[in-house]
C-alpha cells in the first residue's frame, strides 16, 4: 500500500501463539507528571523533573506555561525537564491556552491561575466543550476567584474565562462525584490565596487515591494538606512551593495493559519501576486480576502478574476507574459475567467510557449490560472486528488486547495513544515479539 500520510489510520494485532511472557517499563506518569509541572512551576526557584511524560498532555501543559513566559528546558531523550518557578505570578500576565482534551491540565491551570493576577482564557477541541468544569468554577468563586464559563450552550462547560485577582481564601464546596480533578486543582492553587483554605467536599469523592497523589506531590514542594476528615481538607495560605528535584513514577495506568496481557494469554508479565509503595493507587487494578484467579507476585521496584484460567467477579472500581477499559478485554475471556461498579463519572471523560466500552465490546459479540454505574460483561463467542476508538487513549490501548487471541481486531485512530503513551503499540510489540500492522490512507 502507498503511504499517502504518516498517520496511521488503523493498527491489527495478530492472535499470539502460546502466553505472552516478558518484562516491560512504561513511561512516567502523566497524573504525576502534570500535578508536578503545576507546582513547579508556581514555585519560588528552579525545580529539576526526571521520568518527565512525553505526550500530548504534558505537552499542553508545557506549552501553556511557556505561553506564560516561564522558563522551561525540556529534554525528551534524558526524559527530564528544567522549569524555573514565577512564584506565584507568570511574567505573562495573560494568555489564551489551547488546552486541546487534556482534562487534568484544564482543571488544574484554571484553578491555580486564578489564584494570580492577570486575564487568561482556556479553551480546547470540540469534547472539552462537553466535558463538565461547573463544580470547580463554584468552589473557586467561593474562594474569591472571577471565573466563568463561555460556552453558551452547555455553561457548565469550557471554554473558560479567569480575570484573576487572586484568592481571599475561607471555606469552599466542591462536588466530588464527577471528578477529583476539582478537587485536586483547588488543593494545589490554595496556598497563593491570601488566607487558609479549607475545602469540603459535597457527595462521594471518585478516584480518592488521585487525590493523596496530588497531597504527597505538594508535600515534596514544601507544602503539607491537612486532612481534617475524611471529606474536609485544610491548606495553609499564604505559602509558596520551593523549587525542588522530583523523580516521577511510571505510569501505573499504562502498566494495566500488559498486566491484562499477561491474564488474557495466561502468560507472565513484569513492570519495572512499579511497587505497591507507588503514590498511584492504579497498582491496585493487578488485586482485581487477582480476584479473578491470576497470580501476583511483587518486589521492590516491580510487579508481576502470572495469568491463570480467569472466572468473572463483581467489583467496585471507583478507586481505579481509569482502568475499567483495561479490565474489560480480560473479563472477555474468563467464565462468567463481569460486573463493574462504582464508576458513573466515566461517562464524562475523553468519551463516555461505559456506553460507548459497551459498543465496542459488542461489536466482538460480547453481551453488555449498562448501568448507571458501570456495566456487566457477558462473554460469549467473540469474532473479528473494526473498532472505534472515539479519540481515546484508553480506548484503543485495552481493545487492541482482544487483537491477542482474537483474529481480525483492527483498531481505528491509534495515533490517539500520543495522550499518554505515544509508543504504546511498539512497546506491545515487543512484548508479544511482533510488530504492529498499521494501515496508511491511500
Amino acid at each position: 500500500m502507498t503511504r499517502s500520510s504518516h498517520k496511521p489510520i488503523a493498527v491489527s494485532i495478530s492472535p499470539v501463539v502460546g502466553p505472552v511472557s516478558g518484562t516491560v517499563r512504561v513511561p512516567g506518569s502523566k497524573s504525576i507528571t502534570n500535578r508536578a509541572l503545576i507546582c513547579a512551576a508556581m514555585a519560588r526557584g528552579e525545580s529539576v523533573l526526571s521520568g518527565v511524560l512525553d505526550s500530548e498532555d504534558t505537552r499542553v501543559m508545557v506549552d501553556a506555561w511557556r505561553t506564560l513566559g516561564l522558563e522551561i528546558e525540556w529534554d525528551l531523550s534524558l526524559e527530564t525537564l528544567r522549569i524555573v518557578g514565577c512564584a506565584g505570578q507568570p511574567p505573562q500576565a495573560n494568555g489564551d491556552l489551547n488546552i486541546a482534551n487534556s482534562g487534568t491540565s484544564i482543571r488544574f491551570l484554571t484553578a491555580a491561575l486564578s489564584a494570580t493576577r492577570g486575564a487568561y482564557r482556556l479553551d480546547g477541541v470540540p469534547r472539552m466543550r462537553e466535558r463538565p468544569i461547573a463544580d470547580l468554577l463554584e468552589g473557586l468563586r467561593a474562594l474569591g476567584a472571577n471565573v466563568q464559563s463561555e460556552n453558551a450552550e452547555r455553561p457548565d462547560c469550557p471554554p473558560v474565562r479567569i480575570n484573576a485577582n487572586g484568592l481571599h481564601g475561607g471555606v469552599a464546596k466542591v462536588a466530588g462525584n464527577v471528578s477529583s480533578q476539582f478537587l485536586s486543582g483547588m488543593m494545589m492553587a490554595s496556598p497563593y490565596a491570601d488566607s487558609p483554605i479549607e475545602i469540603e467536599v459535597v457527595g462521594e469523592l471518585v478516584s480518592k487515591p488521585y487525590v493523596s497523589m496530588t497531597a504527597m506531590v505538594m508535600k515534596s514542594f514544601g507544602l503539607v494538606v491537612e486532612s481534617i476528615s475524611d471529606s474536609k481538607y485544610r491548606i495553609a495560605a499564604p505559602e509558596c512551593y520551593q523549587g525542588c528535584s522530583y523523580a516521577i513514577e511510571p505510569d501505573a495506568s499504562a502498566a494495566t495493559y500488559f498486566w491484562a496481557a499477561a491474564a488474557i494469554t495466561e502468560g507472565r508479565v513484569r513492570v519495572e519501576g512499579l511497587d505497591f509503595e507507588a503514590i498511584q493507587g492504579d497498582v491496585g487494578f493487578v488485586r482485581v486480576l487477582e480476584k479473578m484467579g491470576c497470580e501476583v507476585s511483587h518486589g521492590r521496584g516491580f510487579i508481576e502478574v502470572a495469568g491463570r484460567p480467569m472466572h468473572g467477579v463483581d467489583v467496585d472500581m471507583n478507586a481505579v476507574s481509569d482502568t475499567v477499559q483495561s479490565l474489560a478485554p480480560v473479563a472477555l475471556f474468563a467464565r462468567g459475567p463481569t460486573r463493574i461498579r462504582g464508576v458513573a463519572h466515566n461517562r464524562h471523560k475523553e468519551t463516555d467510557r461505559i456506553g460507548d466500552l459497551a459498543t465496542e465490546l459488542r461489536k466482538v459479540g460480547a453481551k453488555v449490560d449498562e448501568h448507571d454505574d458501570g456495566l456487566t460483561i457477558h462473554p460469549l463467542t467473540l469474532k473479528s472486528a473494526t473498532l472505534d476508538t472515539y479519540h481515546d487513549h484508553r480506548m484503543a490501548m485495552s481493545l487492541a488486547l482482544i487483537g491477542l487471541k482474537v483474529p481480525g481486531i483492527r483498531i481505528l485512530d491509534p495515533q490517539c495513544t500520543t495522550k499518554t503513551f505515544p509508543k504504546y503499540f511498539d512497546v506491545l510489540g515487543e512484548l508479544i515479539q511482533q510488530s504492529p500492522r498499521y494501515e496508511f490512507a491511500s
